[in-house]
């Protein structure tokens, strides 16, 4: 009877150790990119389609000139970051679902830290092949972060982001996801590095 109980035990062990080893299997082939900066805004100014300074009409300009003499310069935009999951059932990996939990990330701009933050509820990345967006909202301010360059400075740096030929290339970021699975969270061991030219 105890040897049945044994070899019972033994099995159970064994498909137990494969499900974690598939499992983290999985979890190793989801993948992160910078897809895109949208929605950027200086001092609540858009600047999608503009590429200078005197693309902005007279009362934006105002208005950018008073804020930067108060000592401020605010931005905001959504960072979306690309997941994708491969696990859609093809290639000898079975079709899986990846949560994550949490997403606790650095943003660098210029290779200079300026904000931490993580998302506010849990994400779903589908295993279907396809990539899912995940909206991060950044709110800095460049003067705090930078200096007091004069407006043409300050302004060219949020240009670059999300102007006319706005990038997301003077951009990366630091993360470290927890993905959700049926045997517990699982943590990265090592924070990841995210950029917009491909993926991690």
């Amino acid at each position: 009877m105890k040897y049945k109980i044994l070899v019972v035990f033994t099995v159970l062990l064994f498909f137990s150790g494969c499900a974690v080893l598939q499992t983290i299997t999985n979890i190793s082939r989801l993948k992160f990119k910078i897809d895109s900066a949208d929605g950027v805004m200086i001092s609540n100014i858009p600047v999608s389609g503009k590429s200078k300074l005197s693309d902005f009409n007279s009362l934006d300009i105002l208005k950018l000139s008073s804020t930067l003499a108060s000592g401020k310069m605010p931005v905001s935009f959504y960072l979306n970051v690309a997941a994708q999951n491969p696990n859609d059932g093809s290639g000898g990996y079975g079709a899986t679902d990846i949560t994550l939990k949490s997403f606790a990330w650095d943003l660098f701009v210029n290779n200079k830290k300026t904000i931490s933050g993580n998302i506010a509820a849990p994400v779903v990345v589908p295993g279907v092949g396809e990539r899912s967006i995940i909206p991060l909202k950044i709110e800095i301010d460049l003067v705090e972060l930078f200096g007091n360059g004069g407006l043409n400075e300050v302004l060219n740096l949020a240009l670059k982001l999300g102007g006319k030929e706005g990038s997301t290339s003077n951009l990366f970021l630091t993360a470290t996801p927890v993905i959700g699975t049926p045997i517990g969270d699982i943590a990265y061991p090592d924070p990841i590095t995210i950029v917009d030219y491909t993926y991690n």
